[in-house]
């Protein structure tokens, strides 16, 4: 819901100078915008003077028509001030986001619009048109021409094929962009660092009916797109793997008369910037659901990190009724809103419709109910297209509170328009929606808010397989990944190690760095849906630190940066009701933090901490619990081992 303040300001103007150029600036003047219309259409832009995107073009190629902003005409301008507020319905960072912006909208000859949008903290443009019929996009040709050779947190993929397929699980490699190969490519979001040190996040927003945007390297300082074309035929490998076997030569076929994706470059003059930003979600289209009082966030009971691998039990734990039951004892014992019943619960991968013989989903469905827990359920995207409405009704029928939904790993038309039916139909039954093997959130989470949640992210589970999760990976995602909207990384391990003591375990995982980096990360890390991995017998061993985080939540009133720098340190505040939490964690370094408290409310609070023990750097699963009274004029020292973390939750007296 948008709350319109005063400051709307409408201007049209008909085109009787031969001026060329067309300058925008965002309310605070901080950031400007110049779009000049010769023989092509051109943007470029600058933060406080500082040049961040040379002229860079700007057009569309149709198939069998004109290529939209090529020698332009221009029938007029519009501009328009807005000044307002949105209600989120699931409130990730705030409850209520300001949205301030300067608009241009420039009318060209040909039916044709393309519209620039100023923010206080980024900009944006997209191409919207008028042309009645069913349109063919063979390209948008895009390039991202840098000043100077802008270092970057560069995504890096292991399963990235020429195809564009991919689970978009990145790591990320501090490199400079002249250094990107023309061959190589990654998915959106991408983080720049100017010379100057002003932060540039690349992405893209309101994405529907219409493929991902990836960004090749020129082997120069500048970033070429290219988009997932429409697949002609396909042929399915085992029971989740797409071989492609032909491609058409064009993008997308939709409807001739709409609005495209938001081509978007967020700013910040520091890193910490980035830790408040949601410009992705103000830029995309609102909540299309009527009634949203179901949709409730929360935590969860997680089995697949620990491969069901309970104990001190009566029962033989696996896949079963017996189990799932103690899963529900757990979530109910610590306020948990859900448990996820994981790969394995059906027939088959592909027979979504039975459950194993050994899961009796009524009986189970019954009990969780009785205990106040929700039922989520995994399933792979493929055998929810065929049997999507069969599927879904009979959860709905069962009392089923959503799905996992997994192994997408495309970003072409077709897979958008997917995301966005599921999303629909799961909204029909009240079912929420938890995307795996999926590309980065681009908005469909504010139209769709039952979209509670999005992988996208090299998260928790790759330890079970590598040592590519590391310290200074965890910290590296809240300035990346995490600015494009929520990531399922799935935090809580209990096992923990240090650097010369980790190794990976499928059956009993552990993670790399303290016990008290992984109780930050409730803090750090937007999930409005959020995990529980570990194993409930190894929760329930330690009742007072499993307390002390079953009780974070998961969607905040307000959120402040405190400090950051990306692959080295954050620290966060956020609000829930009168209460603040901290989070902070720290990379392989030892690191002392003072953090300013003047956020707080007047009198005084009383802070309640879990904190790396003194033996945290040799035995990483150390920690204690810390008391004291604080007031906004106090700074709080935060002292965190290598690897390692500090949860605080801070009430008012």
């Amino acid at each position: 819901m948008n709350k319109l303040l005063p400051g709307i300001c409408l201007l049209l103007a008909p085109v009787i100078s031969r001026a060329t150029d067309y300058n925008l600036t965002s309310p605070d003047k901080k950031i400007a915008v110049k779009v000049q219309v010769t023989n092509t259409l051109q943007w470029s832009v600058t933060y406080n003077n500082e040049t961040l995107l040379l002229p860079s073009t700007i057009s569309m190629e149709l198939a069998n028509g004109p290529v939209l902003g090529q020698t332009p005409v221009l029938k007029k301008q519009q501009r328009n001030t807005v000044n307002s507020v949105i209600d989120a319905v699931v409130p990730v960072k705030q409850a209520h986001i300001p949205e301030q912006y300067n608009e241009l909208r420039l009318n060209f000859k040909g039916n044709y619009t393309v519209c620039f949008r100023a923010y206080n903290d980024g900009v944006a443009y997209r191409f919207e048109t008028a042309l009645g019929m069913e349109i063919t996009v063979k390209n948008e040709p895009i390039q991202y021409q840098l000043p100077e050779d802008d270092r970057s947190w560069w995504p890096i993929d292991g399963h990235v094929s020429p195809t564009f397929q991919s689970h978009y699980e990145y790591g990320f490699k501090d490199t400079s962009i002249a250094r990107i190969s023309d061959k190589l490519y990654a998915g959106l979001p991408i983080y720049l660092s100017t010379t100057k040190g002003t932060k540039v996040m690349i992405t893209e927003a309101d994405l529907h009916d219409y493929p991902n945007q990836f960004l090749f390297g020129t082997n120069g300082n500048a970033l070429k797109a290219q988009f997932p074309p429409v697949i002609l035929k396909e042929e399915l490998h085992g029971d989740r793997s797409t071989k492609i076997l032909q491609n058409a030569d064009y993008i997308v076929k939709t409807s001739g008369t709409r609005t495209f994706p938001w081509r978007t470059l967020i700013i910040s003059p520091d890193d910490k910037g980035m830790l408040e930003n949601e410009l992705v979600y103000k830029l995309s289209t609102p909540n299309a659901l009527q009634n949203t009082s179901w949709i409730k966030p929360g935590k969860v009971s997680w089995d697949w990190w620990n491969a069901n691998n309970i104990y001190n039990v009566d029962f033989r734990a696996g896949i079963n009724t017996a189990t799932y039951k103690y899963y529900v004892d757990f979530a109910a014992k610590y306020g948990l809103e859900y448990i996820i019943l994981d790969e394995g619960w059906t027939r088959t991968t592909l027979d979504i419709l039975h459950s194993t013989p050994q899961l009796d989903m009524p009986e189970l469905l019954s009990y969780a109910k009785s205990k106040n827990v929700g039922i989520i359920l995994w399933v792979l995207w493929n055998a929810l297209d065929e049997h999507m409405t069969d599927a879904l009704d009979l959860y709905a029928s069962w009392g089923v509170k959503g799905i996992k939904v997994d192994f997408m790993q495309r970003g072409d038309q077709w897979m958008v328009n997917f995301y966005e039916r599921t999303a629909q139909e799961c909204a029909k039954r009240q079912m929420l929606v938890d995307f795996h093997g999926a590309y980065k959130p681009s908005g469909l989470n504010r139209k769709y808010p039952n979209v509670i949640n999005y992988e996208g992210v090299k998260g928790l589970e790759n330890s079970k397989g590598g040592d590519e999760i590391t310290p200074g990976h965890d910290v590296t995602l809240p300035f990346t990944r995490m600015v494009a909207g929520p990531i399922d990384y799935t935090p809580g391990a209990m096992i923990n190690a240090n650097k010369d003591n980790f190794r990976h375990v499928f059956s009993e995982p552990m993670s790399q760095g303290t016990r008290c980096h992984q109780a930050a990360m409730y803090v750090v890390y937007d999930a409005p849906l959020q995990m529980l991995c570990d194993n409930p017998s190894n929760y329930l061993k330690d009742p007072e630190y499993t307390q002390f985080i079953a009780q974070v939540p998961t969607t905040w009133d307000t959120t402040i940066a405190l400090q950051g720098k990306a692959g080295e340190y954050v620290a966060i505040a956020r609000k829930k009701g009168d209460t603040w939490y901290i989070g902070a964690m720290t990379n392989w370094d030892a690191r002392k933090l003072d953090l300013n408290l003047s956020f707080l409310g007047s009198g005084s609070y009383q802070l309640e901490a879990v904190q790396d023990g003194i033996n945290a750097d040799e035995h990483a699963a150390d920690y204690r619990f810390h008391k004291q009274t604080v007031t906004s004029a106090d700074k709080l020292t935060v002292q965190m081992s290598k690897g390692g973390g500090w949860l605080g939750k801070l009430k008012k007296s």
